[in-house]
């Protein structure tokens, strides 16, 4: 009967520790989701939707950033994704920079359409 009793027993606290492990496993994991997000993902903060910076030198040899809105653009994302698509090197660019899903840049220099355009 003594047996049984201490069985019991050890095999309830073993049970606790399986419990308190799991509880332990699943706080770890979710403070080192949190910190990944909050030190990496949180960073991007600098990004503006909607917007562009543009770059230019100014007269005291200074750099200079001037938001422009994507708006005053002539071009707009309309889902063309191709150089045969595009009418000029300018408009490639554009769609090669500001565009999801685009496949003018092979080998991803930057430079869209470099035989169609002559770039």
């Amino acid at each position: 009967m003594i047996d049984s009793v201490y069985l019991a027993v050890g095999l309830h606290e073993q049970v606790g520790s399986i419990k308190l492990k799991k509880i332990l496993f699943f706080a770890l994991v979710i403070f080192g989701a949190w910190h990944y997000y909050t030190k990496y993902m949180s960073n991007n903060n600098d990004l503006v939707y909607g917007s562009k910076t543009i770059s230019y030198e100014n007269k005291n040899n200074g750099s200079v950033t001037k938001p422009q809105s994507l708006s005053e653009s002539k071009y707009q994302c309309d889902g063309r994704q191709y150089c045969s698509q595009m009418s000029s090197y300018e408009e490639a660019k554009y769609f090669n920079d500001h565009c999801p899903g685009t496949k003018m840049d092979g080998d991803a220099d930057g430079i869209p359409c470099e035989r169609q355009f002559g770039r």
